[in-house]
């Protein structure tokens, strides 16, 4: 094994439930994301800050094992590719195009990064920042099956122009994103992440996105509009309107250390106002 990349592997793997470095096999791969998208909230508090998203390795270990935040699929795929290659896994990043939301056929841009893993000669993808849609196990690659999570059904589609990853949501089949695998290297997903951090049209620096499971359920909070979807029940929603609470909830049912930052304060205020 190559010498690790990540300077605090030891305390990452125990956020995750690991006294010791496991074995890079499949059970792991699945333990890991599963573990990985409860852990760490999908979050995006950076860019509403209107501080820069710095996405190199060291910065991102920082500010989600040191600071008790989470980040978006820049930061937390990024980390989570150094975890399985320092685990001794073969896995890469690749990027995708999201398309959820979208009418069928849309064609957005190159704004989601997640990682390819081989494993015995079968090809997985694994994701642990996709917001509140977040596949909670790894999928193969090359089959068109239904694939069961611990959450949703997904399935991939294979066409001319790569793949698209779907989710089974109650009884429809909605496209979340495209993606193929095209080599990526930093400077792609530095453009990427340029985009999405700082665009005036970008939904990262609109409004407030914020995604963790658990067994069984998933939380999401979209500027004030707090939810718990549960497998198989009716989702629980109610509205938050005043910043300090809308604080306590990140930090209680989201596990992130909110920074002390007047202009994010003041950002989430405005977002979190009932028109």
């Amino acid at each position: 094994m190559s010498e690790p990349r990540l300077k605090n592997l030891n305390l990452y793997l125990q956020r995750l439930g690991f006294s010791a470095p496991p074995a890079p096999t499949l059970e792991t791969l699945q333990q890991l994301q599963l573990r990985h998208t409860g852990a760490f909230a999908f979050e995006n508090l950076t860019t509403l800050s209107g501080e820069p998203v710095l996405i190199d390795l060291a910065s991102v270990e920082h500010k989600v094992l040191h600071q008790g935040r989470g980040g978006y699929c820049y930061e937390l795929n990024n980390l989570f590719l150094a975890l399985l290659q320092d685990l001794g896994f073969v896995a890469r990043g690749i990027s995708g195009r999201v398309v959820m939301g979208q009418p069928e056929g849309a064609w957005t841009a190159r704004t989601h990064r997640l990682s390819l893993v081989m494993l015995d000669g079968v090809r997985y993808i694994t994701d642990v920042g996709f917001g509140g849609m977040v596949p909670t196990a790894p999928l193969l690659l090359d089959t068109s099956d239904e694939q069961s999570t611990p959450h949703e059904p997904y399935r991939i589609e294979h066409h001319a122009d790569g793949y698209t990853l779907r989710a089974k949501v109650g009884d429809e089949w909605r496209a979340m994103y495209i993606f193929d695998l095209q080599r990526q290297e930093d400077i792609d997903f530095t453009l990427g992440n340029w985009y999405v951090s700082t665009h005036p049209e970008s939904s990262f620096v609109k409004q407030l996105m914020v995604a963790r499971t658990g067994q069984g359920w998933r939380r999401t909070l979209n500027n004030g509009s707090f939810a718990i979807h549960r497998i198989g029940e009716e989702s629980e929603r109610r509205q938050v309107t005043d910043v300090h609470e809308l604080i306590g909830l990140l930090e209680s049912e989201f596990d992130i250390r909110v920074p002390a930052h007047e202009g994010l304060t003041h950002t989430l205020q405005r977002l979190i106002v009932v028109a």
